[in-house]
């Protein structure tokens, strides 16, 4: 049987203790991460987005970091097709647990109703993963002793013996996104549903038949335009994964200042039962940039002091000037 260190190392990897898959604070900014039916969904020609996250330095030796990088844009003879792809690394504790993951994507946007102010977008990823570990930097319990108070001693064979210390999965993912577009109106809602690992792919390090959960998601809020200057959004994230959860509900809020032809963005996030987090950006000529950081508010406080994660993220847009303009999603 496998010691509880072994154990108490997997379970620090994994989402929440119990799923597999990475989270974001600033997900509404990694779009083709949150949902495969916003590709394309911006006002522009192409989008290209980097985001980078680190936390739990408080209580890790080696903290959790996640890199993400996408590329999407619109047909350039049907403006409601388009396509992107996305790459993600994300790397997790002493025993060197590391993800990759490319996911190129699709989506086709569809007017709802003769008047095209209710949008449909539905979208898809097809694309691959990569898991892997460093065995060999993980201690089991035949490797402790009893010397200077007890300790572990590396010099000791394990005994262990993994199947393998990467596989390599298909993983296909699919979204749905609704939204309304009408101009100069006051308040366009939106939401969306994500089903990930739809098929479900089988993985494990130890030859065991462990398929990965499908994750459903849903996102949903509502953009309010107070004046040309100030807008608010308030929104909701929940997902499910197995037996763990994440919800999430804030207010992200958008000023404008004429005089520097700049937006000042900024959120509050709360994170149930896990953090909150505070959120500062803006939006100058193609690029947004924002700043997030994680208050850590779960049971883990006592031992990291608040301190959670710290979270980038700068995305670029290109627009070419556009004689005819369609409405564009109402930003989340």
């Amino acid at each position: 049987m496998k010691n509880i260190i072994f154990c108490i190392a997997l379970f620090s990897i994994s989402f929440y203790g119990n799923a597999q898959d990475f989270h974001l604070s600033q997900y509404d900014a990694a779009a083709l991460n949150v949902n495969p039916a916003l590709t394309g969904m911006f006002k522009g020609d192409y989008r290209i987005h980097g985001h980078y996250r680190t936390q739990w330095a408080a209580v890790a030796t080696k903290p959790f970091t996640t890199g993400l990088l996408s590329f999407d844009m619109k047909h350039k003879k049907n403006n409601n097709l388009a396509y992107g792809a996305q790459i993600a690394n994300f790397r997790a504790g002493a025993g060197g647990y590391n993800v990759v993951s490319f996911l190129p994507s699709a989506s086709y946007k569809f007017a709802l109703g003769k008047k095209e102010e209710h949008f449909l977008s539905l979208g898809t990823q097809i694309g691959f993963f990569q898991k892997s570990i460093n065995a060999s930097s993980l201690l089991f319990a035949n490797q402790y002793v009893k010397t200077n108070g007890g300790e572990f001693n590396s010099g000791i064979s394990s005994g262990e013996n993994f199947a393998n210390n990467g596989i390599f999965k298909l993983d296909i993912n699919f979204g749905a996104m609704y939204y309304f577009a009408k101009a100069n109106n006051r308040i366009n809602p939106f939401g969306g549903v994500t089903f990930y690992h739809l098929n479900r792919p089988t993985e494990s390090f130890l030859s065991e038949s462990n398929k990965l959960a499908i994750r459903p998601s849903i996102i949903g809020g509502a953009r309010i335009i107070f004046n040309p200057k100030i807008a608010l959004t308030p929104k909701i994230f929940y997902q499910y994964q197995d037996k763990a959860s994440e919800f999430t509900y804030a207010v992200a809020s958008q000023f404008y200042l004429p005089a520097y032809d700049i937006f000042l963005l900024g959120t509050i996030i709360f994170r149930n039962e896990d953090a909150a987090i505070f959120e500062f950006g803006a939006k100058y000529g193609n690029f947004i940039g924002r700043l997030s950081y994680d208050i850590n508010t779960s049971s883990l406080t006592s031992s990291s002091n608040g301190r959670g994660g710290t979270e980038f993220s700068l995305t670029y847009i290109f627009s070419r000037p556009n004689p005819n303009p369609l409405p564009s999603c109402p930003k989340l």
